[in-house]
C-alpha cells in the first residue's frame, strides 16, 4: 500500500467538514484510550486531560472559516506544537521513550484508517 492510498480519504473528506471532524474525534478518542502521558510545555497530563486540551484545539479551529479542512492539517497546526512557546508536544506510551506527538498521531491516524470497518447495518 503506497503512502498515497493511506491518505486517499482525506482528500474525499476535505469537502466535508463534518466527516472530517468526525475523523478528528475518533483521533482523540484513540489520544485518551491510549494511556499514554502526553507533555505540554513541560508538563505530563494524563491522556484525558490530553484529549481535553486537543478538543479545545479543535474548538478554536473549527471557528476560523477553512481553520480544519482535513486531520492531517489539524495535526499538523494544531496537535503537534504548542500554539505559545511553539515547542512540540511529546507522548510516552508506558516505559518507552517519549516522541513527538505529531508523528504519533499520524501514525495513529494510518492505523484508524486501515483498521477494517464494521459492515453497515442492514435496513429496517
Amino acid at each position: 500500500m503506497t503512502c498515497s492510498s493511506l491518505f486517499a480519504p482525506a482528500l474525499v473528506w476535505a469537502n466535508d467538514p463534518a466527516r472530517v471532524h468526525g475523523e478528528i474525534v475518533a483521533l482523540l478518542g484513540v489520544v485518551e484510550r491510549s494511556g499514554c502521558a502526553f507533555m505540554r510545555n513541560d508538563s505530563w497530563y494524563s491522556s484525558a486531560d490530553a484529549r481535553k486540551m486537543l478538543e479545545h484545539k479543535l474548538s478554536d479551529a473549527m471557528r476560523v472559516p477553512g481553520g480544519v479542512t482535513s486531520t492531517e492539517q489539524f495535526i499538523e497546526k494544531s496537535a503537534s506544537r504548542s500554539s505559545m512557546s511553539g515547542r512540540s508536544y511529546m507522548v510516552r506510551c508506558a516505559e518507552a521513550k517519549p516522541v513527538e506527538c505529531g508523528p504519533w498521531l499520524v501514525g495513529k491516524l494510518v492505523e484508524m484508517r486501515s483498521a477494517p470497518r464494521a459492515p453497515p447495518a442492514p435496513p429496517r
